[in-house]
């Protein structure tokens, strides 16, 4: 399947991997910068986005990285979107983000958006360790999403069956790592995620 990569993602052999890192970017505050200016860093993000439309069936996405200690103001997706509006962008996500609190029991969610709308939003847990696989099965009145951790243990499950169940039309498959409102890592120090595979089967 070809896809396209936008700034911070890469590969590693096979494997897609995604970097959210900061650039110094020299920066000027007036006709002459003081001489004792530091350069700003700005952070940028990552993203693979899939060229076709799939349709219904079964995402399947596999990380190798371990994704249950994320940093509280980083975001992992693993989404549909389509940039016509309809259907609120036929948008379904597995994102794993704390949404900046570092406490929270709960780091991970399935959304089929709007999440608006009652009953479309199930948080759920992470653990810290690594391999894990994560997909959702998008069918013409549900969709039911799994997260398994290695040797096939479960880790959360979810059938959605409410009226934001969207058709297909146009939507392509993303995978994003991302600042929530722009906030810079608590640590400060660059993230990286790698996944091993994507597979989708009707």
């Amino acid at each position: 399947m070809e896809r396209q990569v936008r700034a911070g993602a890469a590969r590693a052999g096979s494997q897609p991997v995604l970097q959210l890192s900061p650039e110094r970017l020299g920066r000027r505050d007036g006709p002459t910068a003081p001489a004792h200016h530091q350069p700003r860093r700005q952070w940028q993000a990552a993203e693979v986005i899939l060229n076709e439309s799939l349709g219904y069936g079964t995402y399947s996405f596999t990380v190798s990285s371990p994704i249950g200690d994320l940093d509280p103001n980083v975001v992992l997706g693993l989404f549909t979107w389509s940039d016509d509006p309809a259907y609120h962008h036929r948008e379904i996500d597995v994102e794993f983000a704390r949404w900046g609190f570092a406490g929270g029991p709960t780091n991970a969610q399935y959304v089929v958006q709007s999440n608006a709308l009652a009953g479309s939003l199930q948080r759920f847990a992470q653990p810290p360790s690594a391999p894990s696989l994560h997909t959702f099965t998008w069918a013409r009145r549900d969709v039911t999403f799994s997260s398994r951790a290695a040797a096939n243990q479960s880790i959360a499950g979810w059938r959605y069956t409410g009226s934001g169940v969207s058709r297909p039309g146009g939507e392509r498959t993303h995978i994003n790592l991302w600042l929530d409102h722009g906030r810079a890592p608590v640590s400060g120090a660059a993230v990286e995620v790698v996944l091993s595979n994507f597979s989708f089967a009707r």
